[in-house]
């Protein structure tokens, strides 16, 4: 390609007003010598042609094609219905008619939901897709969508983008749906206390009605109808503390276009308003005070405690002004409000004929129905007078043989104890021996069958161990030095975390379940973290079922005794529900009403004023019948860019040049040889003009 270009010698304000003087001079030597001055006026004209360096430019350009963008929604909402088959095969095909278009180059964008809860972001994929395209080779923009897109520019140009934008829409005009929306979802929640859960409804195409399930933990627990597109109530009771994870659920319309967003998932955290303990203490000694101390520190504990000094048959001297004046309320305690208690400990008690063995039966009917009971052990129960001579033998889980130990030892974990969250991992017991102090007596006892000690004592006696009696459970500690850890002797030991895992396992605390199945998120992105604790050896894999209905399997790996764990990355929003034997585990990825499902209707009216402000289309790509219809794709100079079967994109004709031949006018010797035949053809003109005068 040639071109005529101008590199001047001198700047070009000089040359224009050597221009102007030359043009002025050759007026009056027109004017002054008539037609002889032209060749004057010629010479200097080559002069200032010479000045202006003229030059020939031949460049060779390599012809570059231009760039359709592609932006394919690939959001929450796109994968609703339909839309995932038609959305692969409108690409498809685009690609292959974008093959028969030799100057156009297209450029697919795959866009997932955006991080958060931000929804679809077409138009900023759009803008990091293009951010090395000059915007002068952008040819045109597709976008493969459904409609529902939450970031919409005023117009294309607002985006520094001059292209026509079309936009294929997925989806049809006659979608009905239903779908629950949460107006009121408490957080918290108080134990054993209802709270009110408010929603709505809300449904296009409907029946004007539905049936609402409410489930607590995966258990259903009501069912009701209730008029959709306006608001109701739902009360539900905390039964424990810890995550309760509600769902609310409706039941599905006919042909709807998604059961996903018919489900609501709602985390609450129950809360245990107060924790009330009776603490019964019996022969005075140096640890009376270990356990009160601990309850009374935590603020959310409610404690009774009463010291038993004197049986009721004794009979002595004693002045009445010398004894106390409260009477031990044993009635009122053990048959009256027994059920208000959720943890019962009895601290070195011997049985002194204070509680009748109707009191026994009352506490063993407590901790069957649900009830704690714990048993800190000295000399005494040992003895005659030990509690496991009363009724309270039945929920024991060991009896003793008569004989107390008296010798330093550590407690020590056994293999058991190793795998139970009350005694895994405590402070200073990984050491061997254990880096803790010694204790100096332990009343030996026979555990029952299937209650294997957590830690063990001198002569490997049980020193811990733990039971469950129907509904409730009972701890039965065998020694009665655990102050000596309280009090620093040999450096103490982990004694505040032992005896409050103690006291929240006996409270049924969810973190400290031999056998239980956890599910949270991490923090990134949609990963999962799940993790399993169990007392066998192995545990066997975690189904993992989607909110839509898919299933996987994930293999679990120990993470230390009695913990296996593995992570993984949710692929949809929503309640996920995780199963391993006959444990479930609920964890709801993402927020719990997605933007993405919120609005899950395809639409054509929100992009409808961009792509009518670029010169682009809008229009569905499934006809009447549910045909999917591919528009065709032509190169158009100009005029409409789309028509009632096609759509268009412009060319520019962009090039890349490879190489430039540059040819200079008015420098080197045919240059000189012009000039000089200029001067000399004035200089023969005039002379021979002069001899002739």
């Amino acid at each position: 390609m040639l071109s005529l270009s101008f590199t001047p010698l001198l700047p070009w304000p000089v040359l224009a007003v050597f221009a102007v003087i030359v043009a002025l001079f050759s007026v009056l030597a027109f004017l002054a010598r008539g037609r002889t001055a032209v060749l004057r006026a010629l010479a200097l004209g080559l002069v200032l042609a010479a000045l202006a360096n003229p030059a020939l430019v031949r460049e060779d350009r390599e012809p570059v094609k231009d760039i359709a963008a592609v932006i394919v929604d690939r959001s929450g909402s796109q994968a609703l219905g339909d839309r995932p088959a038609a959305t692969d095969q409108v690409r498809a095909e685009l690609q292959r008619r974008f093959g028969a278009l030799t100057n156009i180059e297209p450029r697919f964008i795959d866009v997932p939901d955006a991080a958060g809860d931000d929804g679809t972001k077409l138009f900023a994929a759009l803008g990091q897709a293009l951010a090395d395209v000059p915007p002068e080779r952008l040819a045109g923009v597709v976008m493969l969508t459904d409609g529902v897109v939450h970031d919409i520019p005023a117009s294309l140009a607002a985006l520094g983008i001059k292209a026509p934008l079309h936009v294929l829409v997925t989806g049809h005009p006659d979608e009905r749906d239903r779908q629950i929306k949460l107006l009121e979802a408490p957080r918290f929640g108080i134990v054993g206390k209802d709270l009110t859960i408010r929603a709505e409804v809300m449904e296009r195409g409907g029946t004007g009605s539905a049936v609402v399930a409410l489930r607590r933990d995966g258990e259903e627990i009501g069912r009701r109808t209730v008029p959709t597109d306006k608001p109701f109530d739902l009360a539900l009771k905390i039964e424990h503390g810890g995550p309760n994870v509600v769902e609310i659920e409706v039941e599905p319309l006919p042909g709807e276009l998604t059961t996903v967003n018919n489900r609501a998932v709602l985390p609450i955290e129950g809360i245990r308003e107060k924790l009330r303990v009776l603490l019964v203490s019996g022969e005075p000694h140096q640890g009376e005070r270990t356990w009160r101390n601990l309850l009374k520190s935590d603020a959310n504990v409610d404690l009774v405690h009463f010291t038993i000094l004197r049986p009721p048959e004794k009979q002595d001297a004693t002045p009445i002004s010398e004894l106390s004046l409260i009477a031990f309320p044993t009635r009122e305690l053990f048959v009256q409000k027994i059920k208000d208690f959720d943890l019962i400990i009895f601290d070195r008690y011997a049985n002194q004929s204070v509680l009748p063995s109707a009191y026994f039966d009352n506490i063993t009917r407590y901790v069957r129905e649900g009830g704690a009971l714990l048993i800190a052990a000295g000399p005494e129960f040992a003895g005659p007078a030990s509690l496991a001579r009363t009724r309270l033998s039945g929920i024991l889980p060991g009896d003793p043989n008569g004989r107390v130990v008296e010798q330093p030892y550590k407690p020590t974990a056994t293999a058991t104890g190793n795998r139970h969250p009350v005694t895994r991992a405590l402070p200073g017991g990984d050491a061997t021996p254990p880096a803790w102090g010694d204790w100096l007596r332990i009343v030996a006892a026979q555990t029952r069958a299937g209650n294997q000690p957590l830690l063990s004592g001198a002569e490997n006696l049980p020193l811990l161990a733990l039971s469950r009696e129907e509904k409730g459970r009972v701890a039965l500690m065998l020694s009665d030095h655990t102050w000596l850890w309280a009090r620093g002797y040999q450096d103490g030991g982990p004694y505040l975390d032992l005896l409050r895992r103690l006291a929240h396992w006996l409270m049924k605390e969810p973190a400290l379940e031999e056998e239980a199945l956890r599910a949270q998120m991490t923090g990134r992105g949609r990963e999962v973290r799940v993790e399993r604790q169990t007392m066998a050896e192995a545990t066997d894999p975690v189904v993992v079922t989607s909110p839509t209905g898919k299933t996987s399997t994930l293999a679990l790996k120990p993470s230390e005794p009695g913990l296996f764990g593995a992570t993984f990355e949710a692929t949809e929003l929503g309640l996920h529900t995780l199963r391993s034997g006959t444990l479930a585990a609920f964890v709801s990825v993402g927020p719990p009403n997605p933007r993405e499902l919120a609005d899950v209707f395809s639409d054509t009216d929100r992009l409808k004023p961009v792509a009518d402000a670029s010169g682009g289309s809008i229009r569905r790509v499934a006809d009447a019948s549910g045909a999917v219809q591919v528009p065709r794709l032509q190169s158009v100079r100009g005029g409409r860019l789309s028509g009632a079967d096609w759509i268009g994109f412009r060319p520019s004709d962009s090039a890349v040049i490879r190489g430039v031949e540059v040819y200079p006018l008015a420098l080197g010797l045919a240059a000189l040889a012009l000039l000089a035949a200029a001067v000399l053809a004035m200089w023969l003109v005039e002379g021979r003009r002069g001899r002739a005068a």
